[in-house]
C-alpha cells in the first residue's frame, strides 16, 4: 500500500475529526460497543443523545443485563431497527455471564457475542483495545474501492479478497487510529452522494478521480418509509413504549388505520421478540 495514503488520511483525521464521546480517552469498551450497535444505519446526530442517555442509565454491561429486554426496547426510542436493542441486551447478558461483566478484548470472543457481526467485532477490537483488525464499514469500503480500484460499486458484503486487502493496508503502527481515520474520511469527505474531491487530500492518487469519477453500474434504490410496514411497526412500538404496563389491542388499533397492515406489522413484532402477546388481547414489551 502506498505509504502516503495512510499518512495523509491519518494526518487529515488529526485535524478534522469530530469530537465524539465514544472516541474520547475516557470511553470504556462498553461505551464503544454501545455506540457501534447504535451507529448501524443511523446518523451520528441521532445517536448522540440516545447514547448519552444509555451510558447514564447503564454505564456497564451488567447494568443493562439486570433490566428486562423490554426496557432496552423502550429506551431505544426512535433510533430505528429496534431489534438492535434486543441484540445489545443479549450481548450485555452474555458479557455478564461469560466474561465477568467485562467486554472481551479479542475479535473471536467479541464475534461470539449475540448480535455481534464481523464489522462490530473488528471495530470494538480496534477502537476499544487498539487491535490490528480490518474495520470494513460502508464508508471504509467506499474509500478503498474508489482510491485503489477506481470504481464506485460494491457488493452487499465484503468478499474474502476485500478483507485480505484491507488487512494488508493497515500500517504496522497505530493501525486502530488509521482505521477510524479512513472511516471518518469516508463519512465527511469521500461521501456516497456528494464527494468532496475538491478538498480531498489524496485526490492526486485516487484511481476513481483519475478515471473521471465513473458512476456505479447499478444504484441501490432509496427505500421509502412512509406507509410501509416498517413505519407501522414503529407506530405500534411507540404506543407500547409510552406505557409501563400492558396495552389493550384497541389502543394499538388507533396507532395505524389499515387493519390488515397493522395486523401484519404486529405479527412481525411478535415474531421478532419485540412484543409479547398476553391474554385478553393485550400486548407489552418483552419481559
Amino acid at each position: 500500500m502506498p505509504k502516503p495514503f495512510a499518512t495523509t488520511v491519518t494526518r487529515w483525521y488529526d485535524e478534522h475529526a469530530r469530537e465524539l464521546p465514544w472516541r474520547g480517552p475516557q470511553a470504556s469498551p462498553w461505551a464503544v460497543l454501545v455506540s457501534e450497535f447504535m451507529l448501524q444505519q443511523t446518523p451520528v446526530s441521532r445517536v448522540l443523545p440516545a447514547w448519552a442517555e444509555w451510558m447514564r442509565r447503564w454505564p456497564a454491561p451488567g447494568d443493562l443485563a439486570a433490566e428486562s429486554a423490554g426496557e432496552a426496547v423502550r429506551a431505544w426510542g426512535r433510533l430505528g431497527y429496534p431489534r438492535r436493542a434486543l441484540r445489545l441486551h443479549a450481548a450485555a447478558t452474555a458479557i455478564e455471564a461469560r466474561h465477568g461483566g467485562q467486554v472481551p478484548t479479542s475479535y473471536d470472543d467479541l464475534r461470539a457475542l449475540p448480535g455481534v457481526g464481523d464489522y462490530t467485532a473488528a471495530a470494538v477490537a480496534a477502537f476499544a483495545f487498539g487491535a490490528r483488525t480490518a474495520v470494513l464499514d460502508t464508508n471504509v469500503r467506499r474509500v478503498y474501492r474508489r482510491y485503489f480500484d477506481g470504481g464506485d460499486d460494491m457488493a452487499t458484503s465484503p468478499s474474502r479478497a476485500e478483507r485480505a486487502a484491507a488487512l494488508d493496508r493497515l500500517p504496522a503502527v497505530a493501525a486502530a487510529r488509521y482505521s477510524v481515520a479512513v472511516m471518518e474520511f469516508g463519512a465527511l469527505v469521500c461521501t456516497a452522494r456528494s464527494p468532496g474531491c475538491d478538498r480531498c487530500p489524496v485526490a492526486a492518487g485516487c484511481a476513481w478521480h483519475a478515471a473521471g469519477r465513473p458512476a456505479a453500474a447499478t444504484r441501490r434504490p432509496v427505500q421509502r418509509y412512509a406507509g410501509t410496514d416498517r413505519q407501522a411497526r414503529g407506530r405500534l412500538l411507540a404506543v407500547l413504549r409510552e406505557h409501563a404496563g400492558p396495552v389493550a389491542g384497541a389502543k394499538l388499533d388507533q396507532a395505524w388505520p389499515d387493519a390488515r397492515q397493522r395486523a401484519r406489522a404486529l405479527d412481525g413484532l411478535v415474531a421478532d421478540g419485540l412484543v409479547e402477546p398476553l391474554s385478553g388481547g393485550r400486548y407489552r414489551l418483552p419481559a
